[in-house]
């Protein structure tokens, strides 16, 4: 059974802090929640935390044959899963709407807008190319898993290394990690998302990264992909808050921002992490 609705208090409350440029948790409208990344023992394994929002990702490459129709090109796929662990909103088994949206927004950011180079991922055009396969799961949901969801999937595509081979003749030989360093994937770019909600009154401003209650008392949401480049990915609009084009505008120049600082924070984190590992590979 799903939660009972805020209280009409509850309600109140909050869109008078709004107007004050407050919210619950004492952040300004436009603040961010400290991201934190914790790597995991094995390459490609990341957990993602927004506040009290978490989201576990991990990377796994398969050998398989190609499509016949992109004989050099490897395979991606995303699956994303959200359990009642998360929240006593979602039931096991019977995908939310939730999800669905979620799932479809990191297939759009992740896979569609081209983030890893396919044809690095050809072994021997059309008998084997690499299947890169990315998990997420849905851990705790305080409010705004996309975008929590979105920099684990990045992180851990960036983290993850696969095996090196050697093509002998018609023999496909792979290279454990102790004899030969794994290879990175060819990232082209490295998109994040970020949620803007808004509220039916036209005085409350927008706010950046809701909360739980924050969200679900919404009338819309507003989330843009993009990378630090300036280079917008997906633009998708949930509700029916009318926008203004320059009031888009100032949303994406705020995204740009905060795109720039997490991009060097991810840089920061994953050069720590695999100087810790170089003593693995030598």
């Amino acid at each position: 059974m799903r939660p009972p609705s805020p209280s009409i208090p509850e309600k109140e409350f909050l869109f008078n802090a709004l107007n004050q440029s407050l919210r619950l948790d004492g952040r300004a409208p436009l603040d961010l929640r400290s991201p934190t990344l914790t790597f995991g023992p094995d390459l490609g394994w990341v957990e993602c935390a927004y506040g009290k929002t978490r989201v576990l990702a991990q990377v796994d490459a398969t050998m398989v044959k190609p499509t016949p129709e992109r004989p050099f090109e490897g395979m991606i796929t995303i699956h994303s899963e959200i359990s009642p662990m998360a929240s006593s909103e979602y039931e096991l088994g019977r995908p939310s709407d939730e999800e669905v949206t979620m799932t479809r927004m990191l297939d759009k950011v992740l896979r569609r807008s081209d983030t890893i180079e396919k044809e690095s991922l050809c072994i021997v055009s059309g008998q084997r190319v690499w299947h890169i396969r990315l998990t997420i799961h849905c851990l705790s949901d305080e409010g705004n898993m996309l975008d929590c969801a979105c920099l684990a999937g990045i992180v851990a595509l960036r983290h993850f290394r696969r095996p090196e081979v050697e093509v002998i003749g018609e023999e496909v030989i792979i290279h454990d990690p102790s004899e030969r360093a794994p290879i990175p994937l060819a990232i082209h770019h490295f998109p994040f998302c970020f949620t803007f909600a808004f509220f039916p009154d036209a005085t409350t401003p927008p706010i950046l990264d809701p909360v739980h209650l924050e969200q679900r008392l919404s009338a819309g949401l507003v989330s843009i992909a993009l990378n630090a480049q300036r280079e917008i990915c997906v633009l998708q609009k949930l509700g029916g808050v009318p926008l203004a084009p320059d009031e888009l505008l100032k949303l994406v120049n705020i995204a740009v921002i905060k795109a720039k600082e997490i991009d060097e924070m991810v840089e920061q984190r994953l050069k720590e992490d695999w100087a810790g590992r170089l003593v693995e590979f030598r």
